[in-house]
């Protein structure tokens, strides 16, 4: 994919580390996705990130909130969603101070980029002019799933940034070989299809999380590259980072899948979040003792 490259942005000095994190699955979870298996009292205390219609929504432990805290004072962090603005807007992850928020984020899977929570626009019509070039147009992709998901076991159909499509669905009740199918058709139109817990995108393939934070690597000017994600969104976020480290769960797990500098890690659920930014911190550490 080539796009256009925005100005140049001062920044009060360069970043030395810069972590991109996928958000659902990776570092924060559901209820659905909370994977405790355990007895209740052995359950690790978990902290609220979201609430949306005044009910909780997602979490992560207490002690990765702990460490999250500890990896963004050490490092350029910033959280890469498929996610659209105001669905990442609900998302309160904690840092060094009470009203912290990342300096950059992600949505859209790469087709919004906010700095200080401001959309970026020249970055986003440049994605929109590299899509029309080079994809079937979203109207498209849209009524092919009005015409082809079945109502039976679909719940919503959704439009995200008028940049991708997607829907939620009730998994065990979808036909088998469906999902098969409707990658093969979306792949000859341009797109990639992902299954993703009860969700199914239909994303651009030219609209990419890793092309997003290369351009927040070049305006940071970060010599150190980590990134985490489970899904095939995350695949090529993962790939053009110098270390990536993937959870036992999700998309990528269930297909194996694993890829050069890549961690595949065991934990699940929840788990598997804190375990993540152990890990991502372990990284900073070492590297900043060695100099």
């Amino acid at each position: 994919m080539t796009v256009l490259r925005t100005p140049e942005r001062p920044s009060s000095q360069p970043a030395r580390f810069l972590i991109g994190s996928d958000l659902d699955r990776t570092l924060i979870y559901s209820p659905r996705a909370l994977a405790l298996d355990m007895a209740d009292e052995q359950a690790p205390r978990l902290l609220t990130v979201e609430v949306h219609h005044g009910k909780p929504l997602s979490f992560m432990t207490e002690r990765c909130a702990e460490l999250l805290v500890e990896l963004i004072s050490a490092a350029e962090f910033v959280p890469v969603t498929t996610r659209t603005r105001a669905q990442y807007q609900r998302v309160h992850l904690p840092g060094p101070e009470p009203e912290w928020a990342p300096r950059y984020a992600i949505c859209a899977n790469g087709g919004q980029l906010l700095v200080d929570g401001i959309t970026d626009e020249d970055w986003n019509a440049q994605i929109r002019a590299t899509l029309a070039q080079n994809c079937a147009p979203l109207d498209e992709i849209v009524h092919h799933l009005a015409l082809s998901a079945d109502p039976e076991w679909t719940l919503k159909r959704r439009v995200a940034e008028d940049l991708f499509a997607y829907l939620v669905v009730e998994r065990e009740l979808l036909l088998p070989g469906w999902v098969a199918e409707l990658t093969d058709w979306a792949d000859e139109r341009g797109y990639t299809v992902s299954l993703q817990g009860r969700k199914i995108y239909l994303v651009p393939q030219p609209l990419t999380k890793s092309a997003a934070l290369a351009e927040v690597e070049r305006r940071t000017g970060a010599s150190m590259v980590l990134t985490a994600g489970d899904s095939l969104l995350d695949a090529e976020l993962l790939l053009a980072a110098d270390a990536g480290f993937r959870p036992g769960h999700g998309e990528l797990a269930d297909s194996g899948w694993t890829g050069p500098g890549v961690t595949a890690l065991e934990q699940v659920g929840v788990a598997a979040g804190e375990e993540i930014v152990r890990r991502l911190l372990a990284r900073v550490r070492v590297r900043t003792a060695v100099g």
